[in-house]
């Protein structure tokens, strides 16, 4: 009877399909598996993994206090790196430059936002390259060198930066937030508070920027208001003018090098 049983169990396993192979394969996979994760902890201990350990205690050491404030205040620039980048540098005019140009064109997709972010940082970086450079020299190595405090290396540092955004602010954009913060009339550019400046220096920039955008606007309005005219002589009322003159704009932004034009003037003006 017992092997009649042992025969009915294996024909009707045979009749359903059971592979006794990959039953024994999957088996002796699991057992690896499980041989595998039991011997992690000692295969780490052999070979001595790193870990990362972080916690806070009481420095035995003034050079240990400076590093952390270091790494604060390297923190804390790299929070405001940003807005530093856009409000005291000649990113803000080139950035509205470049943007009136697309729009200009008529292309408001052409060339992407990314390009024109892109571009903008460039030439920002090539105009402000001699500032860079002159804080970098004046300031930040002699700090790294141990041979300037970090007061002095921030003040120092100011100075070249001060001296670009005084060169680009209008006089009466200073007066004015000189009256806003009621201080009396400076005696000197040394007198000026940061805080002043900056603002300052920004909306110059918005103006001079606005200004340029104008001036490269005219061209284009004049092919818009031509290819109209022509448009409405000929009956053609529900003609797009633009989609008309978009062709005729781009071949002579192309015939005059705009690009080439446009990045001569927008790097000359800060000259």
């Amino acid at each position: 009877m017992q092997g009649t049983g042992i025969q009915t169990r294996r024909a009707w396993m045979t009749a359903n399909g059971t592979n006794w192979k990959s039953v024994a394969f999957v088996l002796l996979g699991l057992a690896g598996l499980a041989m595998a994760v039991w011997g992690m902890p000692h295969a780490a201990a052999e070979v001595g993994l790193p870990t990362l350990d972080v916690k806070v205690g009481s420095a035995t050491n003034p050079q240990e206090v400076s590093k952390g404030l270091q790494i604060l205040v390297m923190m804390t620039v790299l929070t405001l790196a940003p807005a530093i980048l856009i409000m005291g540098t000649a990113f803000t005019r080139i950035v509205i430059v470049l943007s009136l140009v697309r729009q200009a064109i008529g292309t408001p997709q052409l060339p992407p936002s990314q390009v024109i972010i892109g571009l903008s940082l460039i030439l920002t970086f090539f105009v402000m390259s001699p500032t860079f450079n002159q804080m970098n020299s004046e300031a930040f190595k002699p700090y790294f060198t141990g041979a300037m405090t970090q007061e002095a290396a921030l003040t120092k540092a100011m100075t070249p930066l001060r001296t670009f955004m005084f060169k680009q602010t209008a006089p009466k954009d200073l007066e004015l937030f000189m009256s806003l913060a009621k201080l009396k009339k400076p005696k000197n550019r040394g007198d000026v508070p940061t805080y002043v400046l900056l603002p300052s220096f920004t909306i110059s920039e918005l103006k001079t920027a606005f200004q340029l955008g104008f001036i490269i606007f005219l061209p284009f309005l004049i092919i818009d208001m031509v290819v109209s005219s022509i448009l409405v002589s000929m009956g053609m009322l529900f003609l797009p003018p633009t989609s008309i003159s978009l062709p005729f704009k781009l071949v002579l932004f192309v015939l005059v090098d705009g690009w080439h034009l446009i990045s001569q003037s927008l790097v000359a003006g800060f000259g």
